[in-house]
């Protein structure tokens, strides 16, 4: 089987016999949801391979190739009246350099404009005249091939693809080019110019039809009073799994994948596990339960087993390390910081009344209007966070997918919290300590003399007794080796931080780790932050409500390691207690493995 990994061309996935995930039987529902549709999903989700199908399909100059390329699909067997009848005008602003002034933008987006008219000439040059092109003016050249087209009595279909690119991009990155972006938008400006032009368009004017994806709303927001005739079907359930792939795809996939390696049901059991932990989880409606895989991230993971006939090493797929850039984002913002701070936990929920549907630059810059629900939505549209269903007041719950956006997340807070790159590579050196030796001294010490003084900043006010684990957390996290959690489910409670090391690591010389987490104020222990530096270890452990909280962080370990030792039966399990004192002293025990 050969897997389209970066391949969103579809006539050539399916002219050399790559694997697709049918989607064509929902051509019959978009064409009944509207004329003209936004579709908005995050990035690396298959949104380009869904416009290619969608061209192939209505282009009348590919009408002699139906059959080669959707023969054996699903659309076949009762293909629509609207079959190739369209031309097909496509642009993707993925293409249109961000940086510079707002001049230079500008000049970007109309080169680009006037460079896929071009192509349109070419394509079409047997069902048109070609009309002359305006070097300075996309919308003039824009006008000149509607006229063109209505002349030679084909209807057109336009394909927008990431929309909201180079609008996104110019406002993750410095402020004077976030300027250029307000200048883009505003009413003479040249995007807003476009889309007013494309808006004239529709219907007699040429463009029959046109379908819209990107990343986020922001563009639609700015440019409402130009272009408000796209209906929005990103939030709908019926097209949930319109790109991604479902749990029974995937693993089906899998299961052929694996009979070509000769692996037995067990091992794929622990790949369908591990694709499962580290890529399913999103949600796109509220009104759906079904998850779907992100397929760049599915399709990363099918390929190195077919190559390797093992597990890759790396569960992040390095083509969605970039949407780091959009968490720095959500850093910066002190709000943003104590949502990541909360998120990192694995039961942990991000409540909003609903999704934000529209939101400009004014909000992505303006603090006053960065509240919980805007991040929160933000988050949600870029794929870091996903909904998880409703509560019983009517507010959504919006929650972490799967573990690689964690694992993103998690790096993103340790940047946050240690700057330097020195200081974050003697912090992963001490937690390495603890899971090859069993030795907790070294990473509790750097904490106490490192994260503890970070905390003090007055940027940081908002931390509390959850930051304890989460700096555990930023340095012990290992996607390499581990699958790691926070707020593990063992039975009868849920374990504060778990490391189990992956099936196909067990090889490596290292211990599955377990760790409970108790934290006491100063005030509740009677001493200030200046005495609690000052107290010996032994002074440490006779504070009363410190040996009251160790007694019960000791139970808990016990309790909860007991458990995963029957569920898991191999395991290497260390488990330590772990009792904060303010953000000043740490106590810490490894206990045995019988329930204290």
């Amino acid at each position: 089987m050969k897997f389209p990994y970066g391949i969103s061309n579809f006539e050539k996935i399916i002219r050399q016999n790559y694997y697709y995930c049918d989607r064509t039987d929902r051509i019959p529902m978009l064409e009944n949801a509207g004329d003209y549709l936004l579709f908005i999903r995050p990035r690396r989700f298959g949104k380009s391979l869904l416009l290619s199908m969608l061209r192939n399909y209505y282009d009348a100059a590919r009408k002699d190739r139906f059959d080669t390329l959707f023969g054996h699909l699903a659309i076949a067997k009762n293909p629509t009246p609207l079959r190739n009848r369209y031309l097909i005008l496509q642009w993707d602003f993925s293409c249109v350099d961000p940086t510079g002034t707002e001049s230079d933008i500008r000049r970007a987006l109309h080169n680009h404009v006037n460079a896929c008219i071009y192509n349109f000439y070419k394509e079409y040059k047997t069902f048109l005249e070609k009309e002359p092109i305006d070097p300075d003016d996309a919308v003039t050249s824009l006008k000149h091939l509607l006229g063109a087209v209505r002349e030679a009595g084909y209807p057109l279909y336009l394909l927008i693809d990431e929309y909201d690119n180079f609008a996104n991009e110019v406002m993750m990155s410095i402020r004077h080019e976030r300027d250029a972006y307000r200048a883009l938008v505003h009413e003479d400006g040249p995007v807003k110019t476009l889309f007013k032009a494309v808006k004239s368009a529709s219907g007699e004017g040429g463009i029959d039809r046109i379908f819209i994806t990107g990343v986020s709303p922001v563009v639609m927001s700015d440019i409402t009073s130009g272009f408000n005739i796209a209906t929005n079907i990103y939030l709908k359930s019926a097209y949930n799994d319109l790109c991604g792939f479902t749990e029974t795809e995937t693993e089906e996939i899998l299961k052929s994948v694996a009979a070509d390696c000769g692996l037995n049901e067990p091992e794929i059991g622990q790949a369908l596990t591990l694709m499962r932990t580290y890529y399913n989880g999103y949600t796109f409606s509220h009104r759906t339960e079904e998850r779907v895989y992100n397929p760049t991230m599915a399709l990363y993971f099918l390929q190195m087993v077919q190559e390797d006939c093992r597990f890759p090493r790396r569960m992040l797929d390095a083509n969605l390390a970039t949407d780091e850039a959009k968490l720095a984002y959500v850093a910066q913002i002190p709000l943003g910081r104590q949502m990541l701070l909360e998120i990192t936990r694995e039961r942990e929920m991000i409540t909003v009344t609903d999704i934000a549907d529209r939101f400009g630059i004014q909000e992505m810059l303006n603090e006053s209007s960065r509240d919980y629900a805007f991040l929160a939505s933000l988050l949600y549209y870029f794929g870091v966070l996903t909904l998880a269903g409703e509560r019983d007041d009517g507010k959504l719950e919006l929650r972490v997918p799967n573990l690689v956006m964690r694992g993103l997340y998690i790096d993103r807070i340790q940047r946050m919290l240690l700057p330097e790159p020195g200081e974050r590579d003697k912090g992963k050196k001490a937690a390495e300590i603890l899971y090859r030796k069993g030795d907790m001294g070294p990473l509790v010490d750097f904490i106490e003399n490192r994260y503890f003084q970070v905390f003090h900043n007055p940027d940081y006010k908002w931390a509390n007794e959850l930051t304890i684990k989460t700096a555990f957390l930023t340095l012990l996290y290992n996607d390499i080796l581990y699958i790691v959690d926070s707020e593990r489910e063992t039975g009868r409670g849920y374990a504060d931080l778990t490391m189990i090391i992956r099936p196909d690591m067990r090889r490596f010389n290292i211990f599955d780790v377990l760790i409970e987490f108790k934290y006491i104020k100063l005030g509740d222990a009677g001493v200030t932050g200046e005495q609690a530096r000052q107290l010996t270890r032994e002074e440490l452990t006779t504070i009363p409500v410190m040996i009251t909280q160790m007694k019960n962080a000791r139970e808990q370990a016990g309790r909860y390691g007991d458990e995963l030792e029957k569920k898991y039966h191999d395991l290497r399990l260390r488990r330590y207690a772990v009792v904060a004192l303010g953000f000043e002293r740490i106590w810490w025990e490894e206990i045995s493995g019988e329930t204290q």
